[in-house]
């Protein structure tokens, strides 16, 4: 009943909205100021690396996160430096504008979930719920943006191609 109502109701898609454009806000805004005043997230890594999340017996919590950094992350920064500036504008302008929303909002999780391995609580814990909220409103958190326009086009074009090669 909820999930209907989520998915279809004018209303639910008006507090989507809202929900929607404070995130889109937060991401963009963190994106921006990244782009603009330079980045390194070496730091960040290397700190995540040295104090991994401990539970309380004080043994690591997410060690085959912070193996992930160590082997793959901080060889690789220079990735990085470029990967998260850019996903947070992108995720950001996705939902401002409410354009391909569930993708936007799916990699927003993704990197809140990967900050939140890392130890950053923050307001990590408020932008997943409000994402997941989202993500489960899948079409109608876009209803009132680009979306409305976009998600018919790529079903008509892009998605249609894919079902006549299904049916052949």
């Amino acid at each position: 009943m909820f999930n209907k109502f989520l998915r279809e109701n004018k209303i639910a898609a008006a507090i989507l909205t809202v929900f929607r454009l404070y995130l889109g806000y937060t991401w963009f805004t963190a994106g921006l100021g990244k782009l603009t005043g330079g980045f390194d997230a070496s730091g960040y890594l290397g700190n995540a690396v040295a104090n991994p999340v401990k539970g309380p017996d004080g043994s690591m919590v997410y060690g085959w996160y912070a193996n992930f950094l160590e082997s793959f992350a901080l060889p690789n920064i220079e990735l990085f430096n470029v990967l998260v500036p850019w996903g947070e504008t992108l995720i950001g302008l996705g939902l401002l504008l409410g354009c391909l929303t569930t993708a936007a909002i799916f990699f927003g999780l993704v990197m809140n979930f990967s900050f939140f391995l890392a130890g950053t609580v923050s307001h990590n814990p408020t932008d997943i719920f409000l994402g997941f909220i989202i993500l489960t409103a899948g079409f109608n958190a876009g209803r009132f943006g680009l979306d409305r326009w976009v998600v018919p086009f790529i079903r008509k074009t892009v998605l249609k191609g894919n079902a006549t090669k299904q049916h052949a």
